[in-house]
């Protein structure tokens, strides 16, 4: 599985935190976010999010004492618990590309009874709203500067 800049602990911690984020269910018949093909697109994803990613993994070592995926499921539990309260922006962008990864999957898709297709060329079907509601701000005056 290729690692963009993360070694082999960080994958492993960023793996076994990424499975807590989304286990998987029998229920539903989907696979966690640690499944192999859903955390092979996470790591190709981490793109603009990838040093608040590092930071996310440096925090929940050091929460950790070491390696995170080291652990046993009750101590991973504690520390889960702990950098959800403390974890901050870096964690909000780890668990943004968890899941943006994980709901574009087509196996997650089919269990939510959708097409997994993208929305284009067929499109989706758009509700109509309320086009007054934006009549302040096309009374608003310009917040840009006319260049000639």
């Amino acid at each position: 599985m290729p690692t963009p800049d993360l070694t082999a602990e960080q994958v492993r911690d960023f793996r076994a935190v990424a499975g807590m984020i989304i286990p998987p269910s029998a229920t539903y018949g989907v696979p966690g976010a640690d499944d192999e093909r859903i955390f092979g697109d996470i790591l190709n994803s981490l793109e603009r999010d990838h040093d608040d990613i590092c930071l996310a993994l440096a925090q929940l070592s050091g929460l950790a004492g070491g390696g995170f995926a080291d652990l046993d499921p009750a101590r991973r539990a504690e520390i889960a618990s702990t950098f959800r309260e403390t974890g901050g922006a870096p964690l909000a962008a780890l668990v943004r590309v968890v899941l943006l990864c994980y709901y574009r999957d087509d196996r997650v898709m089919h269990s939510l009874g959708l097409e997994p297709r993208p929305p284009f060329p067929r499109g989706h079907v758009v509700e109509q709203g309320d086009w007054a509601l934006l009549d302040p701000v096309r009374k608003r005056a310009p917040m840009y500067r006319v260049v000639k």
